[in-house]
């Protein structure tokens, strides 16, 4: 029986993906619910798992095909057996007939060994980019080059051959003239492949083109503006030095800086709610709900995992959810429901060394806060002393068609004051 195995629903607003690898050949037995292809969307790479068990008997998409929701993907052979079922009974097959094999005369496989020696000297093995230029360009055939221990020809063998051929055919050049003629044109060969290794093109994924579509959908749809602040984080250090022990033998868990910034923001976002709203053609949707969304950072790009009502969350459980975005983030592991539907964001450049920024919208959002780097610098006091305290620059990006500067400079300024009066946020410890 044949099982048709197609595309999966891909979540909310996604009716394409890419093929990105197989994990079974043609042939490869795999169980039911196994990872059997990885496709990527414009927002999230996931594995799909096989529909049933069974030989993949038909390959439909290849990798690097573009496919829709419920095109069909392969086809797999519930009837078949799996490859160890094959496995066992060939191997019964070679215990049954063991005994004959032992009366044989061992010289009876001589001539297949000795014909298996002929073909593998006259396959020519795989060499390098500058062997292989010297044999062309001198017309020698690669199974008269003697080969090192390995099977390969070394670019020495390869020049001192070309001599041998030049010596024969009555060159009058002397051996070192000929040698030096054979490095010249190893060289030249060495400097054409450099540059061309000056640039290389690689097609840009699904994700990262869907991550250029929507920075340049903010710069051009928002009226983008960003204000900027500075906030003194002695408290918060103080603070976690003083309970991190005691937090983390309680809740399993570090206490990090993501989950003060995020209490601090659902503060601001209470009190100045068009930065949690968004516009939807001539209205503007307030959101009585707090998702945040956390800017994490992958090797394919940049992705924003959403902690659901943030506002209901303790510090804990704030920092667990982002320490488990995180990891699954940079193993492709996030589902599309985590990726969707966020009212607000936090990106912490700071992780880089980032100084300062302007982080852009993510839309349909109407404002983001950018983090950044903790050092210490000298700061002039209400009674005009100069101390030196842990500063962090702080900006809030925003659309200006929503939310006017007044709203912008006085949430900023509360996301301030909470984070240097964090007692008044810190709810569990």
């Amino acid at each position: 029986m044949a099982n048709e195995f197609v595309v999966p629903d891909l979540g909310e607003s996604v009716s394409e993906a890419t093929v990105v690898k197989w994990f079974k050949r043609v042939g490869e037995y795999v169980e039911e619910d196994e990872s059997l292809v990885s496709l990527e969307t414009d927002k999230v790479t996931l594995d799909v798992p096989a529909s049933s068990s069974g030989v993949l008997k038909e390959i439909h998409a290849e990798e690097s095909t573009d496919v829709e929701v419920g095109a069909l993907l392969g086809i797999i052979d519930q009837n078949a057996k799996p490859a160890t079922q094959n496995v066992n009974e060939h191997r019964g097959r070679q215990e049954s007939s063991e005994k004959e094999k032992l009366d044989l005369p061992k010289i009876a496989k001589q001539p297949d060994i000795e014909e298996n020696n002929v073909q593998q000297k006259d396959t020519p093995p795989a060499q390098s980019p500058s062997v292989r230029r010297i044999l062309a360009e001198n017309t020698i055939n690669p199974s008269e080059v003697p080969l090192n221990e390995r099977g390969r020809i070394t670019k020495d063998a390869a020049i001192e051959y070309a001599e041998s051929m030049r010596s024969v055919n009555g060159s009058s050049a002397s051996s070192a003239t000929s040698k030096k003629n054979v490095e010249d044109q190893l060289s030249q060969a060495v400097t054409v492949h450099q540059n061309d290794a000056k640039q290389r093109r690689v097609k840009m994924t699904r994700l990262r083109k869907r991550i250029a579509e929507r920075l340049k959908e903010a710069q051009d749809t928002a009226a983008m503006l960003t204000t900027f602040n500075e906030v003194d984080m002695s408290g918060v250090m103080v603070l976690r030095s003083s309970l991190k022990e005691q937090f983390q033998n309680k809740h399993d868990v570090k206490l990090g800086l993501m989950s003060f910034f995020t209490k601090a923001c659902i503060v601001a976002l209470k009190e100045f709610p068009a930065v949690n709203a968004e516009i939807d053609g001539d209205e503007i949707v307030y959101k009585n709900h707090y998702d945040i969304g956390v800017a994490v950072g992958t090797k394919e790009g940049l992705v924003v995992p959403v902690v659901r009502d943030a506002d209901k969350l303790s510090f804990a459980e704030i920092e667990k959810t982002i320490s488990n975005y995180g990891s699954r983030a940079r193993e492709g592991k996030l589902g599309l429901d985590e990726l969707t539907g966020g009212t607000f964001t936090i990106s912490n450049g700071g992780v880089y060394g980032s100084l300062m920024s302007t982080p852009i919208l993510n839309p349909p959002q109407s404002g983001i806060l950018g983090i950044h780097k903790t050092q210490k610098r000298p700061i002039v006091l209400p009674d005009d002393s100069i101390v030196v305290r842990p500063m962090t620059y702080i900006a809030l990006s925003y659309d200006h068609r929503i939310i006017d500067g007044r709203e912008a400079v006085s949430f900023l300024v509360r996301v301030k004051e909470c984070l240097e009066q964090p007692s008044r946020i810190m709810l569990d410890a």
